[in-house]
């Protein structure tokens, strides 16, 4: 099994500059253990399984919320039968089109 959730955690009510905060965020996902990428957008976490997955979610939502009066969260799922390490393949078969 092979989870992917890219997610977004904006708080809301605390002023122009969140980069804080989401840091926090970004920081439970990176204790995590599990594979994973923020860009400008999203973060995306591999796993195993669901559980293991939305766990790390929800404690990454859980720190910017405890200090924030709102937060906004978009959560996307990939979620398949088959091996983990889509998180780098899925990027390196476009790749391997961009060179041909």
């Amino acid at each position: 099994m092979s989870v992917l959730v890219a997610f977004s955690v904006t708080p809301l009510g605390t002023g122009a500059d969140v980069g804080a905060l989401v840091a926090e965020a970004v920081r439970v996902v990176r204790a995590s253990g599990l594979p994973n990428r923020t860009e400008a957008m999203f973060t995306t976490v591999e796993g195993e399984t669901w559980e293991e997955v939305m766990a790390v979610v929800q404690a990454a939502v859980s720190v910017v919320q405890a200090k924030s009066p709102r937060t906004s969260t978009v959560i996307k799922v990939d979620w398949r039968d088959g091996p983990v390490g889509r998180l780098d393949a899925k990027v390196a078969s476009v790749e391997r089109y961009l060179e041909s």
